[in-house]
């Protein structure tokens, strides 16, 4: 059912970036109808807010420390709440998105997108509808969609094979990080990432980078949990 201007509707902000929280925060505040309830840093505490605030909406970073947005969605479907997730990123990429809405997403909106964006993106949202922001289309995630699956004749079988280190490189690429990033939080330097991130693509029979950010997403976390080899 539709929200109506006389209703308050309660959101919860969920970036590990204060500033971008307060931003946030600051425009939301000025609508009469919306009211920030809580706030979260990292994935964690974004389940933990929702468990304890029962926003009607949560607004996601998907690149969160401790426990990735993605990670967050699939927490929060299984645990049947009724808080609905539009997931703010800083990606294109049709992989991220699809992801993002088969884990239960309701609306993804670009951080290069307007303010006026994210406002509608929760008017929608909040009206039972789906949103997904300028240049992000239904038919391109659905075109998408239709492509990831023809291609996939299941879970490559180099998964199992990779090693702890593989696995690791593997979880962050699908949360979207950087060579640097990632070099930074291994202890490792990029060039050794990049090697990584060759050896991973041969294994997994990943023809080019977006496939191997495709798996990652899929996968990632699986490998990292599963028999990976020592």
């Amino acid at each position: 059912m539709d929200k109506t201007s006389s209703t308050i509707s309660t959101v919860a902000l969920a970036d590990d970036h204060h500033v971008i929280r307060h931003s946030l925060r600051l425009y939301l505040e000025t609508q009469p109808d919306l009211r920030v309830v809580a706030e979260a840093s990292n994935g964690i505490e974004a389940i933990q807010v929702v468990e304890k605030s029962k926003p009607d909406i949560l607004v996601l970073d998907l690149l969160m420390p401790v426990l990735n947005g993605l990670e967050v969605l699939r927490q929060l479907s299984k645990s049947g709440a009724r808080t609905r997730t539009i997931v703010l990123s800083m990606h294109t990429n049709e992989a991220y998105v699809l992801q993002a809405l088969q884990n239960g997403a309701a609306g993804y909106v670009l951080k290069q997108a307007t303010a006026t964006n994210l406002m509608q993106a929760i008017r929608e949202v909040l009206g039972g509808r789906r949103y997904l922001s300028p240049p992000l289309s239904e038919r391109a995630i659905e075109a998408y969609a239709q492509k990831s699956l023809s291609s996939d004749e299941g879970p490559p079988t180099g998964s199992r094979s990779l090693t702890l280190r593989e696995s690791e490189v593997l979880g962050l690429v699908g949360e979207g990080h950087t060579n640097q990033e990632i070099a930074k939080n291994l202890g490792i330097s990029p060039r050794t990432v990049e090697h990584f991130r060759s050896r991973l693509m041969r294994k997994l029979k990943c023809r080019n980078q977006a496939e191997l950010i495709r798996h990652a997403l899929v996968h990632g976390t699986e490998a990292l949990e599963g028999g990976v080899a020592g």
